[in-house]
């Protein structure tokens, strides 16, 4: 009796676990599974490049950086020149200052041509 006990809850215990997996796989192949899976994989993919695409531009950067400063020295350009100042004009006329005032004056009258 105890034989058959023990056979019969090993064989009931295989089935809900067969059952159990089968379903669990089961709902791993949906369609809305697949689709969330795939973009899971998606987003760590673009992640990843969009990492190493960081690190190389840094990388291009640093070295274009160190050349830079190696052709600088080798041709003697190191310093950078003072540029002259340009000078400034004033971009509105500034009518209460006398430094900008207009010498002459019109009269916007027509009657006066006349």
């Amino acid at each position: 009796m105890f034989r058959r006990t023990f056979w019969f809850t090993t064989g009931v215990a295989a089935g809900v676990w067969a059952t159990s997996k089968v379903n669990r796989k089961l709902k791993q192949l949906t369609p809305e599974s697949l689709a969330a899976t795939a973009a899971g994989k998606a987003l760590v993919t673009g992640r990843r490049v969009k990492d190493r695409a960081v690190g190389f531009a840094l990388d291009v950067r640093d070295n274009m950086a160190q050349r830079e400063a190696e052709l600088e020295d080798a041709l003697g350009i190191r310093e950078t020149p003072e540029l002259p100042v340009p000078p400034r004009y004033a971009a509105i006329e500034n009518r209460s200052n006398p430094k900008y005032a207009d010498p002459t004056t019109y009269s916007y009258n027509r009657n006066e041509d006349h």
